[in-house]
């Protein structure tokens, strides 16, 4: 039986990465899509719990869609609490624009995954460079092709990938930092946050930031739980 493969994004439903997305999914097995209706960047992992929010069927897809009037980790309990759908991988994507370093914190795109992983199932992020109309179906099909044969999914449940605009190959990858120079600036009575990533301050070799400002696929394997092992196993030698 072919997996049922849930793709969804932060982008909104009628960004162009996630058609392109749902297509290259679909030669791995049977896909639909439950993605926002609006755009949701910079949501992270934001659900509503307040007031109620519209899941409604849409048809402008290939692929079976509904659009949700929520966040992205919303997108994925709607298809499996409130839908009801059945499914073994969430991907989510493809981001306009790369989630790598301290932004993986920030990143609606991500949160999908964890939140896939919250409920069981395997997840992938995927992220591109900033501008990315659409991306080399050869260059997904390779990815995906890693994945495969390398059995990626019996190490981890959760991936963080990064495609740059011409890739040299695909590399393992941790999580990096993005030396953004943040600001705060005035617009009228309100305040914006403004500023720039640095990648090419990134020294450290093998991260996410290092792989992609240098031209190579970075796939993270990501951590859910949060508890700092290290830490914990001294404190409990003190108790």
């Amino acid at each position: 039986m072919r997996p049922r493969i849930l793709i969804t994004n932060d982008d909104s439903i009628d960004a162009r990465g996630i058609r392109q997305l749902a297509d290259c999914a679909a030669a791995y097995g049977e896909v639909f899509i439950v993605a926002p209706l609006t755009e949701q960047s910079a949501q992270s992992h934001a659900i509503n719990i307040k007031t109620g929010f519209a899941i409604e069927r849409y048809a402008d897809f290939a692929h079976e869609a509904y659009r949700c009037a929520s966040t992205p980790a919303d997108c994925v309990r709607a298809a499996h609490f409130a839908l009801k759908k059945p499914f073994d991988f969430v991907i989510s994507g493809i981001n306009n624009g790369f989630n790598v370093g301290e932004d993986i914190a920030y990143s609606g795109t991500v949160a999908a995954t964890v939140e896939a992983a919250f409920l069981g199932k395997k997840a992938i992020a995927v992220s591109a460079y900033p501008g990315a109309e659409s991306l080399d179906a050869g260059v997904l099909a390779e990815i995906a092709e890693f994945f495969k044969t390398r059995q990626l999914f019996c190490f981890c449940d959760v991936y963080n990938i990064n495609i740059p605009e011409r890739p040299r190959g695909i590399m393992i990858t941790r999580q990096g930092q993005t030396h953004f120079d943040t600001a705060f600036v005035r617009d009228g009575d309100l305040w914006r946050q403004v500023g720039k990533a640095h990648f090419e301050l990134e020294r450290t070799e093998r991260t996410d930031v290092w792989a992609v400002f240098n031209g190579y696929v970075s796939i993270t394997p990501l951590v859910v739980e949060r508890t700092d092992y290290e830490a914990f196993n001294k404190l409990t030698d003190l108790s």
